[in-house]
Parts: structure tokens; sequence; C-alpha cells
């Protein structure tokens, strides 16, 4: 398993090795000690899945304050998306900046995203099922937060436009990322 720091190092490229036969391959998709070799010690308490039938449907930008505040290991089961990591630590050199990479279920390529980020996806192609740990707090509907996902303070490159975006009713009203107060 290789671990890559992204340009904003706390976020992590995480690349399981497969090893393949005529049947097909094998991965390990986590490994706590390799992780915590590269720094990622989160004690993971849930998963989560979600399905998205449409290409170019939109999650996110989410978080969740503390007490509650998570940390995600992304993966994708099936389909494409652009996976997204907005850093929200105000004290923070990147406060303001973005990673974005691009997970699919044949790379089988992960994203750590810390606690103190914003978090979301846009789907690459259809019926793409996407699964992630989570560390920190389970969710709290109280604490739950977002950010617009296509605030163009934040210089996302999505690849698709509002008109196309499949969104939620929440992201749709979301908070610009320049009316949030301080959160981490």
């Amino acid at each position: 398993m290789q671990v890559i720091d992204q340009a904003i190092p706390a976020v992590k490229l995480v690349i399981p090795k497969r090893h393949g036969d005529a049947r097909g391959w094998f991965s390990e998709t986590y490994r706590a000690d390799i992780l915590a070799a590269h720094g990622v010690e989160d004690h993971f308490i849930q998963d989560n899945q979600s399905f998205s039938a449409q290409q170019g449907t939109v999650r996110g930008l989410h978080f969740q304050r503390h007490p509650f505040a998570q940390a995600k290991l992304i993966r994708v089961l099936s389909g494409a998306i652009l996976d997204v990591a907005v850093d929200l630590r105000r004290d923070s050199p990147t406060y303001g900046k973005h990673v974005a990479a691009r997970l699919d279920a044949s790379s089988g390529h992960q994203l750590y995203v810390p606690i103190g980020f914003g978090h979301g996806f846009c789907t690459l192609e259809p019926d793409t099922m996407v699964a992630y740990k989570v560390a920190g707090g389970v969710y709290s509907p109280e604490h739950d937060g977002a950010v617009l996902w296509n605030d163009p303070d934040l210089g996302i490159d999505w690849p698709v436009s509002e008109a196309e975006a499949q969104l939620s009713a929440k992201d749709k009203v979301a908070p610009r990322f320049a009316d949030l107060p301080s959160i981490f």
C-alpha cells in the first residue's frame, strides 16, 4: 500500500496494492499500521456508502463541527468520481485551498480527508457507488455543515456545470466560503 501526500499534505492518496491472477485480484483496502506510519492514526467508527444513479451528481461540500467532526477515507466501489477536500482550518497556510483527485473502481485509489476539511464529490459515470470510513464523531444533524460546492472563491474545476449538476436541496443553498464562521 502506498500513501502519498497531496498538495495539502494532511490529505493523502492511498493506493492499495492489487494481487492478481487468472481469477481476478485481491487487495487490502485498509491497514491501520501502514496509514499510521504516514500520520493517519484515526480510529474509524463508521462505514458509509452512497449510490448515485446519474453522472454529474454532486454531494458536498460537507463537514461536521466539533465534537462530532469527521475524518474520512473514501473509495469507489463502482463508477468514478472527482473527489474534493477543502481546507477549513482557519489557522492553516492552505486555508481555503483544495485538493481534487479522480477515484474510480478500476484503480482502487482512495483519498484520506482529515478533520478540518469540507468534503464533496461529483460522479463522473452513471451508477457510481462510493464507500467511506468515518473517524471522529458519528453523524449529528445539529453539527452538520456545508459550503457551496461551486463557490467561485474556492476555484474548484468541477466536471459539471451548475445547470447540469444533480444536487440535494441542502447543497443548493449552502453558504459561500466567505460567509462561514470559524469552524476549525
